[in-house]
């Protein structure tokens, strides 16, 4: 097994269908997006406060055993989440989460339903599979994906139509042939759809192994997104 990363002790949960285990330990943060150094020493504060016992109230590791995440997390590797955040805004397209997902997608081992998924739409998003070049589109924009989905993966091979409702989001894995994400729930009462209020916190780096640590962001594809007026579109639940 993978050794816990530095003191922090390790708890394993679950991710996808295809099994996401998660591992905890220290951090959320504030409502603007900051540079890395600024979050590496949110992650050194945050181990910190874990070591007097705060753990729980700012910062998280997670070990992640399946591959639903690939190229993004690797199996086995460790990712520290911070807890701050959405504590003071809503997540923003691109961020990888960590969320309950117990009565919404389908836990992969009994008792165990922690999720790590990337944010695809926000609420009054339309997010639909695929323009005419294969791509996913958010908003009528064109998702360019290629910076981290796992290499040979389309962006999906099943079609799909939706307005993600307010308060709740469209999450993806980066290997979309084996992740069972909000896709795998379209014809369930909820749609596939994730509530704001089960998100954990937001992933900010790979920690473990050290030799293939990095951090974790939103890429820049979703800025024209974010730059587009959300909600401009109407559609159905496809299949």
């Amino acid at each position: 097994m993978t050794p816990p990363v530095s003191s922090v002790p390790a708890t394993t949960c679950a991710g996808d269908a295809l099994s996401v285990s998660v591992t905890r330990p220290p951090g959320r943060q504030s409502n603007h997006r900051f540079p890395l150094a600024v979050e590496i020493a949110i992650l050194v504060l945050a181990a910190v406060l874990g070591a007097i016992g705060m753990k729980a109230l700012v910062a998280e590791v997670f070990s992640v055993p399946s591959g639903s995440m690939a190229r993004t997390i690797l199996p086995g590797q460790r990712i520290a989440i911070e807890k701050l955040s959405y504590d003071f805004r809503d997540p923003r397209r691109g961020e990888v989460v960590v969320f309950d997902g117990h009565g919404i997608f389908t836990d992969p081992e009994p008792g165990v339903h922690t999720f790590v998924k990337r944010v695809i739409a926000i609420g009054g998003d339309r997010v639909r599979c695929c323009d005419v070049s294969g791509k996913l589109t958010v908003n009528g924009v064109s998702l360019d994906e290629s910076a981290y989905l796992a290499a040979g993966q389309a962006p999906s091979l099943v079609k799909f139509d939706v307005v993600v409702p307010s308060g709740s989001v469209w999450v993806m894995g980066d290997h979309r042939a084996t992740s069972a994400d909000s896709r795998a729930y379209l014809g369930s009462a909820g749609g596939g759809f994730v509530p704001i209020d089960r998100i954990n916190g937001r992933a900010l780096a790979v920690v473990w192994p050290l030799a293939n640590a990095h951090s974790i962001s939103a890429p820049t594809t979703f800025n024209a997104v974010n730059r587009a007026e959300p909600g401009s579109n109407s559609a159905s639940s496809g299949s």
